[in-house]
């Protein structure tokens, strides 16, 4: 007899934020708060209530959909920003690979208003031997993109005709919090 056991898993998880009747997503506020904390560094942009539902929606989802439960956790603050005319990011990791028990474990990207056809993640990841394999995900307004925070991503604008705003969010597994 032949077991087998996987030892490790890369899990992306994607999709349209369908949001309860009562709850919406108020695109409009979090274009404001992602334009002023680009241009105020030092503006307390911790909480606002369209990003809380955004976040727990994220969470139920999770939970609901696909049986993992995260949290926001204590340390890990949501940031945003905007992206101009084909703008494109530098490779950015979310884990700071010199302490990761207080890093988050996963890294959420939400397009709050993104042109249409103008925005891609492209994710880095191994698969064994075959280094610096890259999967690539078509943002778009109100669609999200959840992978594991150690991984490298670049986020890439082409031909966008206004700017394309993006929501970060990160988790911590929920039997992982460290207060």
């Amino acid at each position: 007899m032949i077991n087998k056991q996987t030892l490790s898993e890369i899990s992306l998880y994607y999709g349209e934020v369908k949001m309860p009747e009562a709850w919406h997503i108020e695109k409009d506020i979090m274009v404001s708060h992602i334009t002023l904390a680009h241009y105020y560094e030092d503006l307390d942009d911790r909480f606002y209530k369209t990003r809380d539902r955004l976040e727990t929606f994220i969470r139920e989802y999770m939970h609901v959909d696909h049986q993992v439960l995260i949290t926001r956790g204590d340390r890990h603050y949501p940031h945003a920003r905007y992206y101009e005319r084909n703008e494109i990011s530098p490779p950015l990791l979310e884990v700071n690979r010199f302490d990761l028990k207080s890093s988050p474990d996963w890294i959420c990207l939400y397009g709050v208003e993104i042109d249409p056809g103008s925005c891609k993640i492209i994710i880095t990841y191994d698969d064994n031997r075959k280094k610096n394999k890259t999967w690539t995900v078509d943002l778009k307004t109100n669609k999200f993109v959840m992978f594991p925070a150690t991984l490298s991503y670049y986020i890439e604008n082409k031909n966008n005709s206004h700017l394309n705003y993006i929501q970060t969010l990160t988790y911590v597994n929920a039997g992982d919090v460290c207060y």
